[in-house]
Protein backbone atom coordinates (compact mmCIF):
# COMPACT_ATOMS: atom_id res chain seq x y z
CA UNK A 1 0.00 0.00 0.00
CA UNK A 2 1.40 3.39 -1.00
CA UNK A 3 0.85 6.38 1.29
CA UNK A 4 1.79 10.05 1.08
CA UNK A 5 4.05 11.30 3.84
CA UNK A 6 2.26 14.56 4.65
CA UNK A 7 5.50 16.18 5.85
CA UNK A 8 7.75 15.36 2.88
CA UNK A 9 4.96 14.83 0.29
CA UNK A 10 6.80 11.72 -0.89
CA UNK A 11 4.90 8.51 -1.62
CA UNK A 12 6.12 5.62 0.52
CA UNK A 13 5.22 1.94 0.26
CA UNK A 14 4.20 -0.32 3.15
CA UNK A 15 3.31 -3.99 3.49
CA UNK A 16 1.21 -6.03 5.91
CA UNK A 17 1.50 -5.10 9.57
CA UNK A 18 3.91 -2.25 8.77
CA UNK A 19 1.15 -0.02 7.38
CA UNK A 20 0.95 3.03 9.70
CA UNK A 21 -2.18 4.91 10.70
CA UNK A 22 -3.48 7.06 7.86
CA UNK A 23 -6.29 9.29 6.64
CA UNK A 24 -7.98 8.41 3.36
CA UNK A 25 -9.57 10.71 0.78
CA UNK A 26 -12.93 10.18 -0.90
CA UNK A 27 -13.74 12.48 -3.80
CA UNK A 28 -14.98 12.62 -7.38
CA UNK A 29 -12.46 12.93 -10.17
CA UNK A 30 -12.24 16.21 -12.06
CA UNK A 31 -10.00 17.51 -14.83
CA UNK A 32 -6.31 17.71 -14.00
CA UNK A 33 -6.02 14.86 -11.49
CA UNK A 34 -2.42 13.77 -10.81
CA UNK A 35 -1.22 10.22 -11.42
CA UNK A 36 1.40 8.36 -9.39
CA UNK A 37 3.81 8.66 -12.31
CA UNK A 38 3.50 12.44 -12.54
CA UNK A 39 3.59 12.97 -8.76
CA UNK A 40 6.69 10.83 -8.27
CA UNK A 41 8.65 11.52 -11.45
CA UNK A 42 7.52 14.96 -12.62
CA UNK A 43 6.90 17.06 -9.48
CA UNK A 44 7.15 20.36 -11.33
CA UNK A 45 4.49 19.22 -13.80
CA UNK A 46 2.32 18.05 -10.90
CA UNK A 47 2.29 21.57 -9.45
CA UNK A 48 0.71 22.91 -12.65
CA UNK A 49 -2.30 20.58 -12.52
CA UNK A 50 -5.63 21.39 -10.90
CA UNK A 51 -5.49 18.29 -8.73
CA UNK A 52 -2.35 19.47 -6.95
CA UNK A 53 -4.13 21.78 -4.52
CA UNK A 54 -6.55 18.99 -3.57
CA UNK A 55 -3.71 16.66 -2.58
CA UNK A 56 -1.88 19.41 -0.70
CA UNK A 57 -5.04 20.37 1.19
CA UNK A 58 -5.66 16.71 2.03
CA UNK A 59 -2.15 16.44 3.47
CA UNK A 60 -2.49 19.66 5.46
CA UNK A 61 -5.86 18.59 6.86
CA UNK A 62 -4.54 15.14 7.75
CA UNK A 63 -1.68 16.67 9.70
CA UNK A 64 -3.32 19.69 11.33
CA UNK A 65 -6.76 18.32 12.24
CA UNK A 66 -6.07 14.63 12.81
CA UNK A 67 -2.40 14.52 13.78
CA UNK A 68 -1.57 11.79 11.29
CA UNK A 69 1.63 11.47 9.30
CA UNK A 70 0.24 9.63 6.28
CA UNK A 71 -2.59 10.08 3.81
CA UNK A 72 -3.95 8.00 0.94
CA UNK A 73 -5.30 9.51 -2.28
CA UNK A 74 -6.34 7.17 -5.08
CA UNK A 75 -5.09 9.37 -7.90
CA UNK A 76 -1.41 9.34 -6.94
CA UNK A 77 -1.07 6.36 -4.58
CA UNK A 78 -1.78 3.67 -7.18
CA UNK A 79 0.58 3.07 -10.09
CA UNK A 80 -2.06 2.34 -12.70
CA UNK A 81 0.61 1.43 -15.26
CA UNK A 82 0.95 -1.89 -13.40
CA UNK A 83 -2.11 -4.06 -13.97
CA UNK A 84 -1.28 -6.31 -11.01
CA UNK A 85 -1.06 -3.33 -8.65
CA UNK A 86 -4.31 -1.87 -9.97
CA UNK A 87 -6.10 -5.21 -9.50
CA UNK A 88 -4.77 -5.58 -5.96
CA UNK A 89 -5.77 -2.02 -5.12
CA UNK A 90 -9.35 -2.33 -6.39
CA UNK A 91 -9.81 -5.66 -4.61
CA UNK A 92 -8.40 -4.14 -1.39
CA UNK A 93 -10.18 -0.79 -1.58
CA UNK A 94 -13.00 -1.56 0.85
CA UNK A 95 -10.53 -2.79 3.47
CA UNK A 96 -8.33 0.28 3.01
CA UNK A 97 -11.28 2.57 3.67
CA UNK A 98 -12.38 0.45 6.63
CA UNK A 99 -8.88 0.48 8.16
CA UNK A 100 -8.32 4.24 7.83
CA UNK A 101 -8.38 6.34 10.99
CA UNK A 102 -10.58 8.85 9.22
CA UNK A 103 -12.11 9.18 5.77
CA UNK A 104 -12.14 12.75 4.51
CA UNK A 105 -14.84 13.34 1.90
CA UNK A 106 -14.06 16.33 -0.29
CA UNK A 107 -17.19 17.78 -1.92
CA UNK A 108 -16.01 20.02 -4.75
CA UNK A 109 -19.56 21.18 -5.49
CA UNK A 110 -20.58 22.22 -1.97
CA UNK A 111 -19.87 25.74 -0.66
CA UNK A 112 -19.49 26.24 3.07
CA UNK A 113 -17.57 28.84 5.04
CA UNK A 114 -18.55 28.90 8.73
CA UNK A 115 -19.15 32.41 9.99
CA UNK A 116 -21.05 33.91 12.90
CA UNK A 117 -23.98 31.77 13.99
CA UNK A 118 -23.08 28.80 11.79
CA UNK A 119 -19.49 28.60 13.04
CA UNK A 120 -20.42 26.16 15.81
CA UNK A 121 -19.57 23.04 13.81
CA UNK A 122 -23.05 21.63 14.44
CA UNK A 123 -24.84 20.39 11.34
CA UNK A 124 -28.22 21.75 12.46
CA UNK A 125 -26.70 25.21 12.08
CA UNK A 126 -25.71 24.67 8.44
CA UNK A 127 -27.21 27.16 5.97
CA UNK A 128 -30.06 25.77 3.90
CA UNK A 129 -28.10 26.55 0.72
CA UNK A 130 -25.26 24.34 1.94
CA UNK A 131 -27.66 21.52 2.78
CA UNK A 132 -29.27 21.77 -0.66
CA UNK A 133 -25.88 21.56 -2.35
CA UNK A 134 -24.98 18.64 -0.10
CA UNK A 135 -28.12 16.74 -1.08
CA UNK A 136 -27.45 17.24 -4.80
CA UNK A 137 -23.69 16.64 -4.68
CA UNK A 138 -22.24 14.54 -7.49
CA UNK A 139 -20.45 12.48 -4.84
CA UNK A 140 -23.72 10.68 -4.05
CA UNK A 141 -24.17 9.56 -7.68
CA UNK A 142 -20.86 7.78 -8.32
CA UNK A 143 -20.33 4.04 -8.04
CA UNK A 144 -17.03 3.99 -6.17
CA UNK A 145 -18.20 6.39 -3.47
CA UNK A 146 -20.83 3.91 -2.24
CA UNK A 147 -18.27 1.74 -0.47
CA UNK A 148 -16.41 4.88 0.57
CA UNK A 149 -19.55 6.02 2.37
CA UNK A 150 -20.16 2.71 4.14
CA UNK A 151 -16.74 1.22 4.93
CA UNK A 152 -14.99 3.88 7.10
CA UNK A 153 -15.40 3.83 10.86
CA UNK A 154 -15.03 7.62 10.97
CA UNK A 155 -16.13 9.77 8.03
CA UNK A 156 -16.26 13.56 7.74
CA UNK A 157 -17.40 15.89 4.96
CA UNK A 158 -15.44 18.94 3.79
CA UNK A 159 -16.59 21.73 1.49
CA UNK A 160 -14.78 22.86 -1.65
CA UNK A 161 -13.07 25.50 0.51
CA UNK A 162 -11.79 22.67 2.73
CA UNK A 163 -13.99 23.67 5.65
CA UNK A 164 -15.41 20.94 7.86
CA UNK A 165 -19.14 20.54 7.21
CA UNK A 166 -20.10 17.69 9.54
CA UNK A 167 -19.53 14.01 10.24
CA UNK A 168 -21.46 11.12 8.73
CA UNK A 169 -22.99 10.47 12.14
CA UNK A 170 -24.29 14.03 12.35
CA UNK A 171 -25.76 13.91 8.85
CA UNK A 172 -26.98 10.30 8.89
CA UNK A 173 -30.65 11.26 8.43
CA UNK A 174 -29.90 13.41 5.40
CA UNK A 175 -27.63 10.72 3.95
CA UNK A 176 -30.34 8.10 4.39
CA UNK A 177 -32.85 10.28 2.54
CA UNK A 178 -30.38 10.89 -0.30
CA UNK A 179 -29.15 7.33 -0.74
CA UNK A 180 -32.00 5.14 0.48
CA UNK A 181 -29.55 3.47 2.87
CA UNK A 182 -30.92 3.00 6.37
CA UNK A 183 -29.36 4.87 9.28
CA UNK A 184 -28.01 1.59 10.67
CA UNK A 185 -26.41 0.45 7.40
CA UNK A 186 -24.60 3.78 7.10
CA UNK A 187 -22.81 3.24 10.39
CA UNK A 188 -22.89 -0.48 11.23
CA UNK A 189 -21.94 -3.87 9.79
CA UNK A 190 -23.64 -5.03 6.59
CA UNK A 191 -24.08 -8.69 7.54
CA UNK A 192 -27.83 -8.41 8.08
CA UNK A 193 -28.50 -6.54 4.82
CA UNK A 194 -29.80 -8.61 1.90
CA UNK A 195 -28.05 -8.86 -1.45
CA UNK A 196 -31.02 -7.25 -3.19
CA UNK A 197 -30.96 -4.28 -0.83
CA UNK A 198 -27.25 -3.67 -1.37
CA UNK A 199 -27.80 -3.88 -5.12
CA UNK A 200 -30.62 -1.37 -4.76
CA UNK A 201 -28.19 1.12 -3.21
CA UNK A 202 -26.07 0.94 -6.36
CA UNK A 203 -28.97 0.99 -8.82
CA UNK A 204 -28.87 4.72 -9.46
CA UNK A 205 -25.10 5.16 -9.41
CA UNK A 206 -22.78 5.61 -12.36
CA UNK A 207 -19.21 4.79 -13.28
CA UNK A 208 -17.08 6.02 -16.16
CA UNK A 209 -16.25 2.49 -17.30
CA UNK A 210 -18.99 -0.13 -17.65
CA UNK A 211 -17.05 -2.77 -15.75
CA UNK A 212 -16.52 -0.55 -12.72
CA UNK A 213 -20.18 -0.74 -11.68
CA UNK A 214 -19.37 -4.36 -10.78
CA UNK A 215 -15.83 -3.86 -9.51
CA UNK A 216 -16.87 -1.06 -7.15
CA UNK A 217 -19.21 -3.49 -5.35
CA UNK A 218 -16.67 -6.24 -4.64
CA UNK A 219 -15.88 -4.98 -1.16
CA UNK A 220 -19.51 -4.46 -0.18
CA UNK A 221 -20.18 -8.13 -0.99
CA UNK A 222 -16.82 -9.30 0.37
CA UNK A 223 -15.74 -11.02 -2.84
CA UNK A 224 -12.59 -10.87 -4.93
CA UNK A 225 -12.28 -11.40 -8.66
CA UNK A 226 -9.83 -10.54 -11.45
CA UNK A 227 -10.35 -7.33 -13.38
CA UNK A 228 -11.05 -7.79 -17.07
CA UNK A 229 -11.53 -4.36 -18.59
CA UNK A 230 -13.18 -4.85 -21.95
CA UNK A 231 -15.64 -7.51 -20.77
CA UNK A 232 -18.45 -4.96 -20.50
CA UNK A 233 -21.64 -5.93 -18.68
CA UNK A 234 -20.37 -9.47 -18.14
CA UNK A 235 -18.42 -8.07 -15.18
CA UNK A 236 -21.67 -7.64 -13.26
CA UNK A 237 -22.73 -11.19 -14.09
CA UNK A 238 -19.36 -12.46 -12.83
CA UNK A 239 -19.84 -10.47 -9.63
CA UNK A 240 -23.17 -12.18 -8.99
CA UNK A 241 -21.64 -15.59 -9.69
CA UNK A 242 -18.97 -14.88 -7.08
CA UNK A 243 -21.63 -13.79 -4.58
CA UNK A 244 -23.54 -17.04 -5.13
CA UNK A 245 -20.40 -19.06 -4.31
CA UNK A 246 -20.35 -17.73 -0.74
CA UNK A 247 -23.93 -16.64 -0.02
CA UNK A 248 -27.24 -18.47 0.34
CA UNK A 249 -29.17 -15.21 -0.01
CA UNK A 250 -31.53 -15.82 -2.92
CA UNK A 251 -32.75 -12.24 -2.93
CA UNK A 252 -30.12 -11.88 -5.65
CA UNK A 253 -32.91 -13.14 -7.95
CA UNK A 254 -35.33 -10.39 -6.89
CA UNK A 255 -34.78 -8.00 -9.78
CA UNK A 256 -36.99 -6.51 -12.48
CA UNK A 257 -36.64 -7.17 -16.17
CA UNK A 258 -36.13 -4.66 -18.95
CA UNK A 259 -35.93 -5.03 -22.72
CA UNK A 260 -32.25 -6.00 -22.56
CA UNK A 261 -32.47 -8.62 -19.82
CA UNK A 262 -34.88 -11.26 -21.09
CA UNK A 263 -32.06 -13.71 -21.86
CA UNK A 264 -30.56 -13.65 -18.37
CA UNK A 265 -31.22 -15.47 -15.10
CA UNK A 266 -28.89 -13.06 -13.30
CA UNK A 267 -29.40 -9.31 -13.58
CA UNK A 268 -27.31 -7.54 -16.25
CA UNK A 269 -26.99 -4.35 -14.18
CA UNK A 270 -27.62 -2.90 -10.70
CA UNK A 271 -30.30 -0.79 -12.40
CA UNK A 272 -32.47 -3.90 -12.48
CA UNK A 273 -32.62 -3.76 -8.68
CA UNK A 274 -33.93 -0.19 -8.76
CA UNK A 275 -37.45 -1.27 -7.81
CA UNK A 276 -37.69 -2.98 -4.44
CA UNK A 277 -39.65 -6.22 -4.97
CA UNK A 278 -41.81 -7.82 -2.30
CA UNK A 279 -40.33 -11.20 -1.43
CA UNK A 280 -39.76 -13.48 1.53
CA UNK A 281 -37.39 -16.30 2.33
CA UNK A 282 -38.89 -19.66 3.27
CA UNK A 283 -37.40 -23.06 4.10
CA UNK A 284 -37.78 -23.84 0.39
CA UNK A 285 -36.07 -20.71 -0.89
CA UNK A 286 -37.17 -17.35 -2.31
CA UNK A 287 -40.92 -16.72 -2.43
CA UNK A 288 -42.08 -14.06 -4.86
CA UNK A 289 -45.19 -13.40 -6.95
CA UNK A 290 -44.03 -13.16 -10.54
CA UNK A 291 -44.71 -13.70 -14.21
CA UNK A 292 -42.53 -16.09 -16.18
CA UNK A 293 -41.21 -14.98 -19.56
CA UNK A 294 -39.62 -17.33 -22.04
CA UNK A 295 -36.83 -16.10 -24.28
CA UNK A 296 -37.18 -16.13 -28.05
CA UNK A 297 -35.14 -19.30 -28.43
CA UNK A 298 -37.23 -20.97 -25.73
CA UNK A 299 -34.20 -22.07 -23.74
CA UNK A 300 -34.19 -19.58 -20.88
CA UNK A 301 -36.92 -18.33 -18.57
CA UNK A 302 -36.83 -14.96 -16.89
CA UNK A 303 -38.76 -14.14 -13.72
CA UNK A 304 -40.22 -10.68 -13.22
CA UNK A 305 -42.66 -9.52 -10.57
CA UNK A 306 -46.12 -8.89 -11.88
Amino acid sequence: MRLINVETLEVEEFFGQDVPQYAILSHTWLEGEISYEVWSEQPQVAKTKQGYSKIISMCETTKSLYGLKYAWVDTNCIDKRLSAELSEALNSMYKWYADAEVCIVYLADVDYTPTGENATGQHDQLPEETLQQFRSSRWFTRGWTLQELIAPKNLVFFSKEWNLIASRKELVREISQITGISDESCTEALAATSVAEKMHWASGRQTTRVEDIAYCLMGIFDVNMPLLYGEGTNAFVRLQEEILKTSNDRSILAWTMDNNSIRYVLAPSPRNFGTRLHYSMTNRGLRITARIYRSRDGELAQISQG
